[in-house]
């Protein structure tokens, strides 16, 4: 069956919306409702019966189900997880404490580093060694492991984590502690040499500690779900969005549940990717801003920037080094606490700040009505005229004016003698420029020029906060695409099934060994589309990457190879590649050196089901000019005062209309503001195209 007779539907559990979107063959039904925290799986249950209702089907149609959740990347950031006991190699009990001896904050005399996952006192050692050649230098003190394992059982941990030092090159010892401690105690075990086989032993430890960490938690819900769908008489199976972009099982995602860190991110980039290979646009930086927080993605030659390893939580807001890292194949981004429910409050300097703590569905925004009593960035919107309360969410919420004139002015306006008005531009400023300065640090730490970018904004809050985005980025352009309110859902149905499969061997150029070489990969290609044939049984292609350094070096650069058996001789094409490849993210090879030795350290390989490519639109500018029947005041940021805007109905523009900003285009799950420095002009897929005006001569 193809993807345009099937019938798939998209569901994002985010910190404050669950988004539903369902593609019922070929036609797309959506549904926004607030995420219920103590029973995530509700909000989908909820959204499914909703978007059948419209589309005019039972659950027993569904064909399949894509999920991708925040639970996990939450459970890490609040500290939330099970008791999870680490169990190392001696000597080695404090690395995930210590960390690295970068300072991401060079001159801070008091720097405080984030605390680990796992206290000291639930990490214990155990005698064993593995060389950094693989080999058994000393062996497992299996005894001692044996009164370990007996003191983790009566201690009741809920979860256990394995990291010993060189076991991404040998991991016969974390294996052979995995039976031994499986032998006294049901609590799930987490082995690095699986859950992340590269070197760098904290990254490493770190990310299988994570992993644990949320396991018993995403098992239990993960089960839950599916206990529940059945029951509702949806028998089709369930796959899970991973953070690299692909589908994997639910079976693999509860096993691995680390994976799922940025799942919902990762469907939004996705979205972005597919808009814009639609219209041709080879680079673009991805806006998803929803109710908790924002997201910014790179996106170069139709695919999002993707690493292999990323930050959770930083302390220090953008500052790279600051948070927890995880050491897993992620579409790469930059996420800050910047969304809809992020609270507004003024610091002891008489400073506007918002976020990084949210308001989230419970009790939410003053203006939801729900019991939330502080500001928020939604009741900041509501107070300038952006959004209509009698028509938020498709009517589903009343916004109350009155409760976020309330907040504001006791806890922002009052503090500050200003009125309720301009507190609440202060407060969009604010949030504003923290996302401005998010995306231009991104960019920077790319070596890319982010006013080159086309924007493309989605997300429930995203829209009304894109064009002065623009204005402050020196973007020209921004696309908000069809269904942007529940983008990240209508991601999902466009993931591939797919999966990378990494392992670390450093091997300098001048040994490469091609039959090492391609046994290892020959590993990593049953291992990746092992994963990738438990969803399809379509054409999988495969894409080789070799991470190479210059020896002495700190870091490597990918460099895609081709997916084949490699003879000796082919050290000298790989050289070759590594040399452009270098060329081309820092300006020019080192050359001149005696002949500086190259060395690859990690091998990747990533497969997945082939896709059609989105059909090709090209942008329109159009002229005709539509004339809006309907306004109301809005404030508008870049003339400082309220004014008359039009506010028009997406459904009623048609492709080549062209309406001149100030102007609001409302929909049901979010509404567009064009401000007075851009026009907007209908695509002829449903998307707005913000263009900034001319100016005047």
């Amino acid at each position: 069956m193809s993807d345009r007779q099937s019938i798939r539907l998209g569901a994002d559990i985010g910190g404050t919306f669950t988004d539903i979107a369902l593609d019922c063959r070929g036609k797309l039904y959506s549904a926004k409702l607030l995420t219920t925290y103590s029973a995530p799986e509700q909000a989908i249950l909820d959204g499914i019966r909703t978007v059948m209702a419209e589309a005019g089907i039972t659950p027993a149609d569904l064909d399949l189900v894509i999920h991708g959740t925040t639970l996990a990347t939450n459970a890490l950031i609040e500290r939330r997880g099970a008791r999870t006991a680490l169990v190392t190699t001696k000597g080695f009990r404090d690395v995930i404490e210590m960390r690295t001896e970068n300072r991401f904050e060079q001159y801070d005399l008091n720097i405080r580093l984030p605390s680990p996952l796992i206290p000291r006192e639930d990490r214990f050692t155990v005698a064993g060694r593995i060389s950094a050649q693989g080999e058994e230098l000393v062996p497992l003190d299996e005894a001692a492991l044996e009164e370990l394992a007996d003191h983790i059982a009566a201690a009741g941990f809920e979860a256990i984590a394995v990291g010993f030092i060189h076991a991404y090159l040998n991991p016969a010892h974390e294996r052979r502690a995995r039976e031994i401690i499986a032998r006294k105690t049901s609590a799930p075990i987490s082995i690095s040499s699986e859950v992340s086989p590269q070197m760098r032993e904290f990254e490493r430890f770190n990310t299988v500690c994570a992993n644990a960490y949320v396991r018993p938690q995403m098992a239990n819900y993960l089960s839950r779900l599916q206990t529940r769908l059945k029951e509702m008489g949806a028998s089709c199976p369930v796959f899970m969005i991973h953070s690299g972009g692909g589908l994997i099982s639910v079976e693999t995602a509860s096993e691995f549940p680390v994976r799922l860190v940025e799942s919902g991110p990762a469907g939004g980039a996705i979205f972005a990717a597919d808009i814009a290979q639609r219209f041709g646009v080879e680079r673009a930086v991805s806006y998803d801003m929803g109710g908790t927080t924002a997201k910014i993605c790179l996106i170069e030659d139709f695919q999002p920037k993707t690493a292999r390893t990323f930050e959770v939580a930083r302390t220090y807001r953008f500052c790279k080094g600051s948070g927890m890292p995880i050491s897993i194949p992620v579409i790469e981004m930059i996420e800050i606490g910047a969304g809809g429910g992020s609270i507004a409050w003024v610091d002891a300097m008489g400073r506007i700040q918002t976020g990084p703590e949210s308001a989230a569905s419970e009790p939410g925004p003053a203006c939801y009505q729900r019991g939330g009593e502080r500001p928020a960035i939604t009741d900041a919107d509501l107070l300038l005229g952006k959004l209509d309360p009698d028509n938020f969410a498709g009517g589903a919420i009343r916004l109350s004016v009155a409760n976020a004139a309330q907040a504001v002015e006791r806890d922002v306006a009052g503090k500050l003698g200003l009125s309720a008005e301009a507190a609440a531009f202060g407060i969009c400023e604010v949030v504003d420029e923290n996302m401005a300065n998010a995306a231009r640090v991104h960019a920077v730490e790319n070596g890319k020029n982010i006013s080159d970018n086309v924007m493309i904004a989605f997300g429930g809050a995203a829209p009304l906060h894109a064009a002065r985005l623009c204005e402050k980025l020196g973007i020209g352009r921004c696309l908000i695409p069809a269904g942007a309110g529940v983008g990240s859902a209508i991601g999902f149905l466009k993931a591939p099934f797919g999966y990378e499969a990494l392992a670390s061997r450093v091997m300098r150029l001048s040994d490469f060994g091609a039959s090492e070489v391609n046994a290892l990969l020959d590993g990593l290609k049953a291992t990746a589309e092992g994963f990738v044939r438990s969803g399809t049984d379509g054409r999988i292609v495969r894409e080789v990457t070799a991470f190479m350094r210059y020896v002495g070096q700190g870091w490597e650069i990918p460099v895609t190879l081709p997916d084949r058996a490699f003879a000796a001789a082919d050290a000298e094409l790989i050289r070759d590649s590594f040399r452009q490849n270098y060329a081309r993210f820092f300006g020019r090879a080192i050359d001149g050196l005696g002949g500086l030795e190259m060395e690859i350290v990690t091998w990747s390989v990533k497969a997945q089901d082939q896709r059609p490519a989105p059909g090709r639109l090209t942008l329109i500018e159009g002229r005709s000019a539509a004339e809006p029947s309907v306004s109301r005041g809005v404030f508008d940021p870049v003339r400082g005062e309220s004014l008359a805007t039009a506010i028009v109905e997406r459904h009623t523009l048609s492709p080549g209309a062209r309406v001149s900003g100030p102007a609001v285009i409302v929909e049901r799950e979010t509404s567009t503001v064009v401000t007075s420095s851009f026009d907007v002009v209908m695509q002829d897929d449903g998307a707005l195209l913000l263009l900034r005006k001319e100016p005047a001569a």
